[in-house]
């Protein structure tokens, strides 16, 4: 609903009206595109170039 009236700015009659498959099409709209977790040899590979640093003692 937060989505529908603030982000969407719908009014009650028309969020309403609408069926969850047109709520979510309205809601793509503003998917950041986010791609797939990295697999485990990208991982294993971003570890191997950026390792965790020793704490100070």
């Amino acid at each position: 609903m937060a989505v529908g009236f603030g982000l969407l700015r719908l009014s009650p009659h028309d969020f309403w009206a609408m069926t969850p498959r047109e709520i979510e099409r309205a809601m793509s709209f503003f998917k950041t595109g986010a791609s797939a977790p990295p697999g485990r040899n990208e991982l294993a590979a971003l570890m191997m170039a950026f390792p965790d640093a020793l704490p100070n003692r």
